[in-house]
């Protein structure tokens, strides 16, 4: 008799589920969503690459392609890299719609902004 009580009284209160997408729930504070970089204090320094355990983070650290290349489809969100870097960098966002049928999409690249002093302006030691 418990069983019948309990749904009727299921049945006629408010459901305990949203109605996703149409509303969209409150996201907590510290989830981990999607890395971001800020690459104007990025030092390259590979940290985060190596520490990634799915390798997620292709790193180029020199040269004029300086940047990192990050591969939202192998991402397991452990934020491992955002916590080993030095500069801090990389944050964890608070994204988590990340659904894609296109995995070319789902490749970020982050370039490093080199300034190249030109050669009038270098003193030579000869």
């Amino acid at each position: 008799m418990s069983i019948a009580r309990e749904a009727s009284k299921r049945l006629f209160s408010k459901p305990s589920t949203l109605r996703y997408p149409f509303e969209k729930p409150t996201v907590p504070s510290g989830l981990r969503g999607i890395p971001v970089w800020s690459m104007e204090n990025c030092i390259l320094c590979i940290l985060c690459q190596t520490t990634c355990p799915p390798a997620a983070i292709k790193m180029t650290p020199k040269g004029p392609d300086a940047g990192i290349e990050f591969r939202l489809d192998r991402c397991i969100f452990c934020g491992e890299c955002a916590d080993i870097c030095p500069k801090k960098v990389i944050t964890m966002s608070d994204r988590f719609e990340l659904a894609g049928d296109d995995r070319s999409k789902m490749v970020y690249s982050y370039k490093k902004t080199l300034h190249i002093i030109p050669e009038e302006y270098c003193v030579r030691s000869d």
